[in-house]
């Protein structure tokens, strides 16, 4: 029994064959339009061998005029699959664009680096190609054995020379595959590499430059750049020998054929006529193969696209429409939670089953190492290698659909990033922004008053604004973007860690409005000052929690076993 998977499409494959109508289209232009290019031949035929014999020139001037009138029609119908292509080019762009943005993010969030940088490009790339000459080509190229039964036609010696040459360029274009494809693969992979490296370096230029690294770091870009420049030199190395080889087969052709052609005029076998017309038609017989060999490379790199994109739209597919939609309470619940990392044989978090209640503040510590981070992002769902369950209001984190619960979490990352748009877009994540919500929300953060001092306001775009901004002000940004809209889940990791005192303050006034409000709140923090505005302590060591319980319990607790615990002393008072 044959599987039922094994015709099954995949979603990129599914996506080019519902544009199968317009390829037809373009097959059905790409016909006419080769079949009309024997005019030519036609018309050189009647020319040399009709008119200049009869010297009647109504006849000339009518096989002129119908001629004309075929090389409109071939102009039209070239246009026309040309438009139908550009077409399909946009309606392609528009059917996968929202998917692939979004398999990048998820690529990106689970750590799978190389696959979504590149995911446009890779577009971009498919699309060029099917939409250029490349398809061109593929669509001219089954005419070739209709010009050469009609060279048979004219005579079997002109056909069975063309043949020859159409062999060999085929020989080529099959060679060029076999030989091309590898080469061109670890270039581009090894381009890649050397981008991204340069790339993530430029973004921590103000580390580099004081402490004399970019000199040092030229070295180890120059080494991934001269290996890509080199695996480039051997592939176009490569590729300008097959193009060689392909002009020699083909200006070969045009003077052999020409040379047979006059043989055979010599011997009465062939007219004149029919001599420079099997010299033309012979030249484009072979046309479609030597595009073929041109669009070559363009051809690999689209094939390897088209397979990164499969395989990235494989890894994330597109999230299921039945979801959960509605709002949550905040309920949160991890059962027997074990979080992996690459290259790590030891878990960071080692079965860490936990429950936290609406309208509750809890503040999770422990030594550097410890796990905190990696526990607050299993909490927003956002760790990659995860085992066990995160429930949230008794649902797993994955059934949510994550757009309509985006705005019932509030998540602030030790890593502040904001984006390029103005303050109020940034605190507003972007969506439609409500003025009223954001300066709640800059107001619990304390916030309000130092952006009305920015000579545009709420208005400022953060690109102006983040070479005046400090890492309080901007962390200050970041939390009221974490609670703006009043989430029912808040996750807070090292909220006060570039905080003054009067920041500090305005941190604990905001998470006791959270909690007043029936959010549930938890922090990261090293900072004693946020233990106010916690209700309960959660200590976790080489991931596993050693204690956890009523704030005032676990640090009578802590205070009683200083040795044993690793947190600085300053957290041990409030």
């Amino acid at each position: 029994m044959k599987n039922p998977g094994f015709f099954q499409r995949s979603e990129l494959t599914q996506a080019l064959w519902s544009f199968r109508r317009e390829f037809a289209m373009v097959g059905m232009f790409s016909m006419l339009s080769n079949l009309l290019l024997l005019s030519p031949t036609m018309y050189m035929l009647q020319v040399f061998d009709r008119v200049m014999t009869s010297q009647n020139e109504l006849t000339l001037l009518l096989m002129s005029l119908i001629t004309l009138f075929l090389f409109v029609v071939m102009a039209f119908s070239e246009w026309m699959r040309s438009k139908v292509l550009v077409r399909t080019g946009v309606r392609l762009d528009n059917l996968l664009g929202s998917r692939v943005f979004e398999a990048s993010f998820e690529a990106r969030l689970s750590r799978q680096g190389d696959a979504a940088p590149r995911a446009f490009g890779d577009l971009l790339q498919v699309r060029q190609f099917l939409t250029g000459n490349g398809i061109f080509a593929l669509f001219d190229a089954p005419w070739t054995p209709i010009y050469l039964a009609v060279l048979f036609f004219l005579h079997p010696f002109l056909g069975a020379i063309a043949l020859c040459f159409a062999l060999a360029q085929a020989a080529l274009v099959w060679f060029g595959h076999r030989k091309s494809v590898a080469p061109a693969q670890a270039a581009s992979e090894a381009s890649a590499q050397a981008r991204a490296y340069l790339q993530g370096k430029l973004r921590n230029v103000e580390v580099l430059e004081p402490m004399g690294m970019v000199h040092h770091l030229l070295a180890h870009w120059a080494l991934r750049y001269r290996r890509a420049l080199g695996l480039q030199g051997t592939a176009q190395a490569l590729t300008h020998r097959i193009t060689a080889w392909s002009k020699f087969i083909r200006y070969s052709q045009q003077s052999l054929g020409l040379g047979a052609g006059a043989l055979l005029v010599i011997n009465h076998q062939l007219s004149p006529g029919e001599m420079i017309a099997a010299n033309v038609l012979m030249t484009r017989t072979l046309a479609p193969i030597d595009q073929l060999v041109g669009t070559w490379r363009g051809f690999i790199a689209a094939r390897a696209a088209f397979a990164r994109l499969e395989g990235l739209l494989k890894a994330h597919p597109a999230r299921d429409p039945n979801l959960q939609r509605t709002a949550p309470t905040g309920a949160l619940v991890l059962r027997d939670v074990v979080a992996h990392a690459q290259e790590r044989d030891t878990p960071i978090l080692q079965g860490v089953s936990l429950s936290f209640k609406p309208g509750s503040v809890t503040a999770i510590l422990g030594p550097s190492g410890s796990g905190k981070s990696t526990l607050a992002r299993c909490i927003i769902g956002v760790w990659p290698r995860l085992s066990g369950e995160v429930l949230l209001d008794g649902r797993p984190l994955g059934s949510w659909d994550r757009c309509e619960l985006g705005p019932h979490l509030g998540y602030l990352p030790q890593d502040i990033e904001l984006f390029e748009g103005t303050i109020a877009e940034n605190i507003a994540r972007f969506g439609e922004v409500d003025p009223e919500k954001v300066i709640a929300a800059t107001r619990s953060a304390g916030l309000h008053e130092m952006i009305l001092r920015f000579p545009k306001g709420y208005d400022t775009p953060i690109g102006e604004a983040g070479g005046l901004l400090s890492g309080g002000q901007r962390q200050r940004i970041g939390l009221a973007r974490a609670i703006y809209g009043r989430p029912r889940l808040v996750v807070l990791d090292e909220p006060n860690a570039n905080l003054d005192d009067a920041g500090e303050a305005a941190l604990v006034r905001a998470l006791q409005e959270l909690r007043t409000q029936g959010s549930t709140v938890v922090i990261v923090s090293h900072r004693q000052g946020i233990l106010a505005a916690a209700d309960r302590v959660l200590l976790l060591r080489n991931g596993t929690v050693e204690r956890d319980g009523a704030r005032d319990a676990v640090l009578a607790s802590m205070r009683a076993a200083p040795a044993a615990c690793a947190s600085p002393p300053r957290l041990l008072s409030v």
